[in-house]
Protein backbone atom coordinates (compact mmCIF):
# COMPACT_ATOMS: atom_id res chain seq x y z
CA UNK A 1 0.00 0.00 0.00
CA UNK A 2 2.65 2.64 0.91
CA UNK A 3 4.61 1.79 -2.26
CA UNK A 4 1.57 2.51 -4.46
CA UNK A 5 1.07 5.81 -2.63
CA UNK A 6 4.72 6.76 -3.18
CA UNK A 7 4.63 5.79 -6.85
CA UNK A 8 1.40 7.70 -7.41
CA UNK A 9 2.71 10.82 -5.68
CA UNK A 10 6.04 10.72 -7.53
CA UNK A 11 4.08 10.53 -10.77
CA UNK A 12 1.96 13.52 -9.71
CA UNK A 13 5.06 15.47 -8.68
CA UNK A 14 6.70 14.81 -12.07
CA UNK A 15 3.52 15.86 -13.87
CA UNK A 16 3.40 19.07 -11.85
CA UNK A 17 7.09 19.68 -12.58
CA UNK A 18 6.50 19.14 -16.30
CA UNK A 19 3.65 21.65 -16.20
CA UNK A 20 5.90 24.19 -14.44
CA UNK A 21 8.70 23.67 -16.98
CA UNK A 22 6.28 24.23 -19.85
CA UNK A 23 5.90 27.83 -18.67
CA UNK A 24 9.56 28.52 -19.43
CA UNK A 25 10.00 27.83 -23.14
CA UNK A 26 13.21 29.79 -23.59
CA UNK A 27 16.67 28.69 -24.66
CA UNK A 28 18.49 29.98 -21.54
CA UNK A 29 16.20 27.88 -19.33
CA UNK A 30 16.59 24.77 -21.51
CA UNK A 31 20.40 25.16 -21.58
CA UNK A 32 20.47 25.66 -17.81
CA UNK A 33 18.37 22.53 -17.20
CA UNK A 34 20.46 20.41 -19.59
CA UNK A 35 23.72 21.74 -18.09
CA UNK A 36 22.36 20.88 -14.66
CA UNK A 37 21.63 17.35 -15.90
CA UNK A 38 25.20 17.02 -17.19
CA UNK A 39 26.57 18.36 -13.90
CA UNK A 40 24.59 15.77 -11.91
CA UNK A 41 25.71 13.02 -14.31
CA UNK A 42 29.33 14.10 -13.75
CA UNK A 43 28.95 14.33 -9.96
CA UNK A 44 31.25 11.34 -9.41
CA UNK A 45 34.02 12.93 -11.49
CA UNK A 46 33.30 11.30 -14.86
CA UNK A 47 30.48 10.79 -17.29
CA UNK A 48 30.82 7.24 -18.54
CA UNK A 49 29.10 5.82 -21.60
CA UNK A 50 26.26 4.27 -19.61
CA UNK A 51 25.55 7.58 -17.85
CA UNK A 52 25.52 9.37 -21.24
CA UNK A 53 23.11 6.81 -22.67
CA UNK A 54 20.90 6.94 -19.58
CA UNK A 55 20.87 10.75 -19.58
CA UNK A 56 20.21 10.97 -23.34
CA UNK A 57 17.30 8.53 -22.95
CA UNK A 58 15.99 10.56 -20.00
CA UNK A 59 16.22 13.81 -21.97
CA UNK A 60 14.42 12.26 -24.95
CA UNK A 61 11.48 10.97 -22.91
CA UNK A 62 11.47 13.63 -20.20
CA UNK A 63 8.10 15.27 -19.66
CA UNK A 64 10.04 18.16 -18.16
CA UNK A 65 11.86 18.83 -21.46
CA UNK A 66 9.28 17.73 -24.02
CA UNK A 67 8.49 21.37 -24.75
CA UNK A 68 11.92 21.86 -26.32
CA UNK A 69 13.33 20.65 -29.65
CA UNK A 70 14.99 17.35 -28.75
CA UNK A 71 17.80 17.94 -31.27
CA UNK A 72 18.73 21.16 -29.47
CA UNK A 73 18.49 19.44 -26.07
CA UNK A 74 20.81 16.61 -27.19
CA UNK A 75 23.20 19.10 -28.84
CA UNK A 76 23.48 21.13 -25.62
CA UNK A 77 23.89 17.95 -23.55
CA UNK A 78 26.63 16.58 -25.84
CA UNK A 79 28.52 19.89 -25.65
CA UNK A 80 28.27 19.93 -21.85
CA UNK A 81 29.42 16.31 -21.60
CA UNK A 82 32.25 17.04 -24.05
CA UNK A 83 33.43 19.84 -21.78
CA UNK A 84 33.50 17.40 -18.83
CA UNK A 85 35.37 14.80 -20.90
CA UNK A 86 37.95 17.41 -21.92
CA UNK A 87 38.47 18.55 -18.34
CA UNK A 88 36.17 18.07 -15.34
CA UNK A 89 36.90 21.52 -13.89
CA UNK A 90 36.21 23.22 -17.24
CA UNK A 91 33.00 21.23 -17.68
CA UNK A 92 31.83 22.18 -14.22
CA UNK A 93 32.72 25.87 -14.70
CA UNK A 94 30.95 26.01 -18.08
CA UNK A 95 27.86 24.23 -16.72
CA UNK A 96 27.63 26.61 -13.75
CA UNK A 97 28.13 29.59 -16.07
CA UNK A 98 25.24 28.38 -18.26
CA UNK A 99 23.08 27.74 -15.19
CA UNK A 100 23.83 31.24 -13.86
CA UNK A 101 22.04 32.76 -16.89
CA UNK A 102 18.75 32.21 -15.07
CA UNK A 103 19.98 33.60 -11.72
CA UNK A 104 17.47 36.15 -10.49
CA UNK A 105 14.59 34.39 -12.26
CA UNK A 106 13.54 32.63 -9.09
CA UNK A 107 10.63 30.59 -10.46
CA UNK A 108 12.83 29.22 -13.27
CA UNK A 109 15.70 28.64 -10.83
CA UNK A 110 13.50 26.70 -8.41
CA UNK A 111 12.10 24.53 -11.20
CA UNK A 112 15.64 23.83 -12.44
CA UNK A 113 16.72 22.69 -8.96
CA UNK A 114 13.66 20.44 -8.70
CA UNK A 115 14.40 18.93 -12.13
CA UNK A 116 18.03 18.14 -11.25
CA UNK A 117 16.88 16.68 -7.92
CA UNK A 118 14.49 14.43 -9.87
CA UNK A 119 17.35 13.42 -12.16
CA UNK A 120 19.64 12.68 -9.23
CA UNK A 121 16.93 10.50 -7.69
CA UNK A 122 15.84 8.88 -10.99
CA UNK A 123 18.00 5.79 -10.44
CA UNK A 124 16.69 5.36 -6.88
CA UNK A 125 19.98 6.53 -5.34
CA UNK A 126 20.35 10.30 -4.86
CA UNK A 127 23.89 9.97 -3.52
CA UNK A 128 25.99 12.48 -1.55
CA UNK A 129 28.01 13.57 -4.62
CA UNK A 130 24.83 14.31 -6.58
CA UNK A 131 23.29 16.17 -3.62
CA UNK A 132 26.50 18.19 -3.25
CA UNK A 133 26.37 19.22 -6.92
CA UNK A 134 22.70 20.19 -6.61
CA UNK A 135 23.59 22.30 -3.53
CA UNK A 136 26.21 24.08 -5.68
CA UNK A 137 23.62 24.65 -8.41
CA UNK A 138 21.20 26.14 -5.85
CA UNK A 139 23.98 28.37 -4.51
CA UNK A 140 24.90 29.49 -8.05
CA UNK A 141 21.26 30.48 -8.51
CA UNK A 142 21.15 32.36 -5.21
CA UNK A 143 18.75 29.85 -3.66
CA UNK A 144 18.88 28.25 -0.24
CA UNK A 145 19.64 24.54 -0.68
CA UNK A 146 17.70 23.73 2.53
CA UNK A 147 14.53 24.77 0.71
CA UNK A 148 15.02 21.58 -1.34
CA UNK A 149 16.01 19.33 1.61
CA UNK A 150 19.63 19.21 0.48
Amino acid sequence: MPMNWLKENVTKARANLAAEVSKFKNRDFMEAVVSGCALVAAADGTVDASEKQKMAAFLERSDELKHFDIRQVIEVFNKAVGDFEFDHAIGKANALKTISKIRGKDDQARVLVRVVCAIGAADGDFDKDEKSVVREIAQELGLNAEEFDL
